[in-house]
């Protein structure tokens, strides 16, 4: 998000984060996950909803994490809003497990993607024919631009900036950030890591 907010600093640009409604939405584990009984997590306040969407999303970025995980009926109304926007879409970016509702929508049907590589295989039967890439950092098929884990979120989104504003954009935000962004979208030293 930190890149997104600094290249908003060099082009015009708005956010608008979408739920089921406008209540926050906490980052906090199911308690099955959370052994140690943590209290540590952030919430975000939504600016739309679902049902009420912006009507000028020219990109939209898919989230991933525990919550990819629900149920399909808890997941209904994410799947069906990435499957009813997708088509009006200039760009679709999903971060790590959030190619899981990508496929799940069906956008990825006969395309190439990829994942988390520590939760690779909930992707099995997630989506009809898409060719899951386990050694990518991300892929770029089309408009559709999946990242493996959370970190490759982050230069997913600057390989993103850099084929949509330039390199030099790109270039300097990174700069701006101190963040050294990895280059080469094959190299994924956690497929291996995985035994994928």
């Amino acid at each position: 998000m930190d890149a997104l907010n600094m290249l908003s600093l060099l082009h015009p640009m708005n956010l608008h984060l979408i739920s089921t409604t406008l209540d926050p939405v906490s980052t906090r584990v199911n308690s099955t996950l959370n052994v140690f009984s943590s209290n540590f997590s952030e919430s975000v306040v939504p600016t739309a909803t679902f049902d009420n969407p912006p009507e000028d999303l020219d990109v939209l970025f898919v989230p991933g994490g525990f919550g990819t995980r629900a149920s399909d009926e808890f997941l209904a109304p994410q799947i069906n809003f990435i499957r009813d926007t997708y088509p009006n879409l200039q760009y679709l970016v999903t971060v790590c497990t959030g190619s899981w509702l990508a496929a799940k929508a069906g956008v990825l049907d006969n395309r190439n993607a990829t994942s988390n590589k520590a939760a690779w295989a909930g992707r099995e039967g997630l989506g009809n024919n898409t060719n899951w890439i386990a050694h990518a950092r991300w892929v770029v098929d089309g408009n559709i631009w999946s990242s493996s884990g959370i970190s490759a979120g982050i230069d997913v989104t600057f390989a993103w900036m850099e084929a949509v504003f330039g390199n030099d954009t790109a270039t300097k935000v990174s700069i701006e950030l101190e963040y050294e962004r990895h280059l080469n979208a094959s190299d994924d030293p956690f497929a291996d890591y995985y035994g994928l």
